[in-house]
């Protein structure tokens, strides 16, 4: 943004601050109720007008359903100006932060939603009440497929609704409404620039819409786009280096330039070996020998990674009705979405991979092939000797250089998808009062993942298998490929452009996922039955589903080869899954008192009875009810059981090699606080105690896989809550609900903590033996490291349904419409207070609180409170609303013996230790986040508004990089909760006729 135009925006922004804070802190936000807005406006809907009551499959305007859904209006949407989906979501206090635009490392391209916090593949994302089709093999719905400029609202249901629309809606249900008998034209826009002049977004939608012969029919085509640009992380203070939680100060990673050898001979037992530190050895540029390396010699691998990953999307959703007889009536939509996202790290290099060197490498310096002679045990004639050789068949030893291809330029990990999705059905009228529904939809999920600048591992072993031949040219000993002799021990830039294009290797992996659904179902009146104290006749739904899903991931040859692509540490198996699912459900609500001695009550139940081809029957159910003694107080619960089939990847995936953050390796250093029974059982080969590496860049590796014997897990959840609406406050409204969430038989795996620490710690592991634990660890057999490419599995985190999840807290929503003369004040808050959240990965596992806490094992922070509130006033031009985002303090998790139970502090629960996290660095104190938006209403057909996010240019918590996960602890803070990108202005319209 140039200078000028971003001083008039602050000047205007510090206007408008000052008149909107003049008024109360409090707004209109996610609004909660019992029943869609919708179904309030229209009590006698035509049959191509139904009914959506997201909660319950019985469309009849009159009845309320006891769980709670908070509803983002329209409104709210135009307040937000969202980019994608994602954007709507992620501050919700019931949403914990999943994938998105803030995870790089550790991100598939998609957009994910996860309420409660107890796993996106436990929330339900649906589209009108339907299905959409998953993006990968873990069953999760891709939150950048909504076509966003068509919302109208969104319900989130936060009771449960698994017997509803099916098990895997443990958490809750996330139901985008689309703008339904839309007739004219609509075009409308935003976009946004940070005041740095960087994190642009911009996006554009066309709505056009008819009404088709006097109202029978309606057609709707939308279009859109979308277009997100990256951030890099190095353009922000906070991520200009990496740094080390432990330290403070800049932690790099040992695959640098020039390159960090790890010896597998340590010093302490061979004086003549490398001099090596915990880092390794580096040969000196000045001398050619090696020397023990430092920090200084590490890599700055913050360099070319992302904060903010850039999108491009292009959508299209298209649906029509006609009524071909009376109250009969044909249907069918149509949705494509492409999505171009990008991630990306810093440059690739060897990582720790083993090769074999001949001795008369031409790169090699004279003093540093005498070291490496005296390590190996070789003489100083032989050495020279082979030195000396002028053909390929020179001796080798075997050498570990962690060379960064800084030459290359950042991976880029470009990730391309396309959905397609389309349904068709007939609805209407059996009789009056009596509603039946058929339909029958088909989608796939396409995605395309490229890996670019990453480096094929044999080709650098060809390049190194290199020697000066008698008439003094560099040559490869093989030279097949058209090979270049590959320098690894140079400084920047000695790798030459012909070498790196020799070495060059792009990888792709597909992936396919499709989803079909048949569904039956018929809801009404039940004969007209009625309670003696009501009117309303008792309502129902019965109904019939099948579906079947189908993933597949299939990648090309190099990525299937252990350690060939580099960077990747392991190969990528081929992996596929199908399983197919029918279903029986039904749902009655009964009003049992109207207007009587109370003035409502009514119960509800609902059951499902799934028979999956993987795990069998089971039955999910649920059973509530409502009772408002007088008008305006509302009681309501709800309690369901639900019974959730593994997906695809729980079941089927490979196992696949990844990266996970640890600051400390107890293994490692010159003093390791493991014993050596314990490192070597292992897998640290005899000698390398003492001289083990630290974790490069902080990370390890780790091993995850599905496992085809899962069996089903087991949620019990309930939810008891009040709505206060009283007639003598109108405008007014509260709602206040406890939600309580158990599931048993949980597919999980053990955390690395708790893997590691169950081995090596020596409060959990007394005896200090090999135990169970010590079995899933498994070490470098080169280096002892837990770093290494197919050869080190690492920490292996196997799935089982040995787990068990608790949590529980409330949520609290208001909302209050004050009038002032001819304008209104709007007063909202939506809050939750998490009591608690609790998970066992197996009976051996800590029974861990990650209520307030953050680390590798909780990962993303869960604060104790969290709330949206917004305040808005109608001055006429303009309208001016002010949203307040408050983010509860968080800490960092500790260990504690096992024997204490749960890791919470208490009464003697003193904790033991901090994996070496400085004390600065364990927790976050509250941060509170103000958004200002204005709109002015032009005309009745023109909009503009401009919102300011982040309005006091709030900066994110320092944290270094090694206290969380990840995927989720980028640039040394948490950037999917914190904002890291600062203030930001984005500027909107909207043209409707």
């Amino acid at each position: 943004m140039k200078p000028y135009i971003r001083r008039r925006l602050l000047a205007s922004t510090l206007l408008i601050s000052a008149a909107a804070l003049s008024t109360p802190a409090y707004a209109q936000v996610a609004e909660a109720t019992e029943t869609a807005p919708d179904a309030q406006q229209a009590p006698e809907a035509q049959v191509g007008e139904d009914i959506v009551i997201t909660g319950s499959r019985i469309a009849r305007p009159d009845l309320e359903v006891a769980s709670p859904v908070n509803v983002i209006g329209s409104e709210e949407i135009a307040l937000r100006q969202p980019n994608t989906a994602e954007d709507l979501l992620r501050e919700l206090p019931s949403v914990r932060p999943n994938l998105g635009p803030a995870v790089n490392n550790g991100s598939d391209g998609s957009a994910a939603v996860d309420l409660r916090g107890i796993g996106a593949n436990r929330t339900l994302v649906i589209l009108d009440g339907r299905r959409i089709v998953p993006f990968g093999l873990d069953g999760v719905v891709d939150l950048n497929v909504i076509p966003t400029g068509l919302v109208e609202r969104v319900d989130v249901v936060t009771g449960g609704a698994s017997s509803v629309y099916g098990a895997d809606a443990v958490a809750g249900v996330v139901n985008f409404i689309t703008k339904r008998n839309f007739s004219g034209i609509q075009a409308s826009g935003n976009y946004r620039v940070s005041e740095l002049g960087d994190a642009v977004q911009y996006r554009g939608d066309l709505l056009v819409g008819a009404n088709l012969d006097d109202g029978r029919g309606n057609v709707v085509l939308g279009l859109g786009y979308a277009n997100r640009k990256a951030v890099l992380a190095t353009s922000r203070k906070i991520a200009e280096i990496p740094i080390g939680s432990g330290t403070g100060t800049f932690l790099g990673s040992t695959g640098s330039v020039p390159a960090i050898f790890q010896s597998s001979l340590a010093t302490t037992t061979n004086p003549n070996g490398l001099p090596t530190t915990g880092l390794g050895a580096v040969i000196d540029p000045a001398t050619g020998s090696f020397r023990a390396a430092t920090q200084a010699d590490t890599f700055n691998t913050n360099l070319g990674t992302y904060f903010l990953t850039p999108l491009e999307q292009y959508n299209v959703y298209a649906s029509g009705r006609y009524e071909v007889a009376d109250n009969i009536e044909v249907y069918a939509t149509g949705m494509f979405t492409r999505n171009k996202a990008e991630l990306a790290l810093a440059s690739s290099g060897t990582f720790g991979n083993a090769y074999d060197l001949p001795l008369n490498n031409p790169y090699l310096p004279t003093t540093a092939r005498n070291q490496l002679c005296a390590a190996n045990g070789i003489s100083v004639a032989d050495c020279n000797a082979a030195a000396a050789v002028n053909t390929g068949t020179a001796r080798t030893v075997r050498v570990i250089p962690s060379r960064r291809f800084a030459e290359y330029g950042p991976r880029g990990n470009p990730i391309e998808s396309t959905m397609f999705q389309v349904q068709a059905g007939i609805r209407g009228d059996i009789v009056e009062g009596l509603k039946f529904d058929v339909s029958a939809q088909y989608g796939e999920t396409n995605q395309n993942q490229a890996r670019i600048n990453w480096g094929s591992s044999s080709k650098v072993q060809q390049a190194l298998l290199a020697y000066r031949n008698a008439a003094g040219q560099l040559v490869c000993s093989n030279t097949a490929n058209g090979c270049v002799p590959l320098n690894v021990f140079g400084a920047n830039g000695s790798i030459t452009p012909d070498q790196i294009a020799f070495i060059d290797l792009d990888a792709q992996i597909r992936r396919l996922v499709s989803q079909k659904v048949i569904t039956g179902s018929i809801n009404g009146d039940l004969f007209n039955l009625t309670s003696p104290f009501a009117n309303s006749p008792i309502a129902f739904s019965i109904g019939a589903e099948y579906r079947k899903l189908t993933a597949s991931a299939t990648p090309d040859a190099p990525s299937q080869i252990q350690g060939e692509v580099l960077g990747t540490g392991a190969r990528t198996p081929p992996d596929f899954g199908t399983y197919d699912v029918r279903e029986a459900f039904g749902e009655i609500i009964i009003p049992l008192i109207e207007d009587n001695f109370l003035y409502r009550a009514s119960i509800e139940a609902g059951v499902r009875y799934s028979d999956y081809s993987t795990t069998g029957g089971s039955t999910t159910w649920k059973a509530g009810g409502t009772i408002e003694p007088i008008q305006g107080f509302k009681f309501r619960g709800m309690y369901q059981k639900a019974v959730r089939s593994p997906n695809i990847q729980e079941l089927f995936q490979s196992p696949v090699q990844g990266l996970s953050n640890l600051l400390v390796d107890p293994c490692a250093g010159a003093a390791p606080t493991a014993s050596r029974t314990l490192c070597e059982g292992t897998g640290a080969p005899a000698g390398t105690y003492g001289g083990i590496s630290q974790p490069s860049s902080n990370q390890i590796n780790v091993t995850t896989s599905g496992n085809p014997n899962l069996d089903v897990e087991r949620a019990t959840t309930y939810t008891l809550g009040a709505v206060i609406a009283p007639r003598f406050i109108p405008r007014f409204s509260l709602t206040v609900d406890y939600f309580n969430i158990k599931i048993r038989d949980l597919i999980s795996a053990p955390s690395q903590n708790d893997i590691l620490n169950g081995c090596y710690s020596t409060t959990l592991n007394p005896s200090q033996t090999l135990n169970g634990f010590c079995s899933l660890i498994r070490r470098n057999p080169l280096t002892g490291s837990l770093n290494g490419a197919g050869e080190t599995p690492g920490v292996i985190l196997g799935s089982s349904n040995l787990g068990r999840l608790q949590t529980a807290g409330i949520d609290v929503g208001f909302n209050y419409a004050i009038p002032l003369g001819n304008s209104e004040l709007r007063l909202g808050f939506n809050g939750t207070w998490l009591d608690y959240y609790r998970i066992q990965a197996t009976p051996l596992s800590i029974f861990r609180e990650c209520k307030s806490y953050y680390s590798t094992s909780c990962t993303n922070a869960r604060p104790e409170y969290k709330w949206n509130a917004r305040a808005s006033y109608d001055f006429g031009v303009p309208d001016v609303s002010l949203l307040w985002n408050h983010i509860s303090k968080v800490r960092l998790e500790d260990i504690r013996p096992a024997s204490l139970g749960l890791n919470d502090p208490g009464p003697g629960n003193t904790a033991t230790a901090y994996n070496g996290i400085l004390p600065q660095f364990r927790q976050v104190k509250s941060y509170d986040y103000f958004d200002l938006n204005v709109r002015f209403d032009v005309s009745d057909e023109f909009e503009f508004g401009l919102l300011v996010e982040n309005l006091f240019d709030k900066k994110p918590p320092l944290l270094g990089n090694g206290v969380a996960g990840t995927a989720f602890n980028n640039g040394n803070t948490m950037p999917t909760i914190y904002d890291v990108i600062g203030r930001a202005y984005t500027i909107s319209g909207k043209l409707k006729f």
